[in-house]
C-alpha cells in the first residue's frame, strides 16, 4: 500500500516537529531556570493540542 501525498506532507510536518523538540532539548541546559519553566507551561499548553489530535486519529473520526 502506498501512502498518498497528503500523508506524506503529514508526516514531514511530523519530522518537523521532532527536529524542533531535539534544537530545543539540546538548549534548555543553557537557559535559566524562570525560563525553563515559561516554556516548560508552553510545551504543556501545546501537549493538550498534540494529545487531542492522537485521541482523534485513534478514534478514526
Amino acid at each position: 500500500m502506498s501512502a498518498s501525498g497528503e500523508l506524506i506532507r503529514l508526516m514531514n510536518y511530523i519530522d518537523d516537529i521532532s527536529a524542533t523538540l531535539r534544537r530545543i532539548s539540546a538548549t534548555v541546559p543553557v537557559i535559566e531556570v524562570e525560563e525553563r519553566k515559561k516554556l516548560a507551561e508552553h510545551l504543556r499548553a501545546a501537549g493538550t493540542g498534540f494529545t487531542a489530535l492522537l485521541n482523534q486519529l485513534e478514534k478514526g473520526a
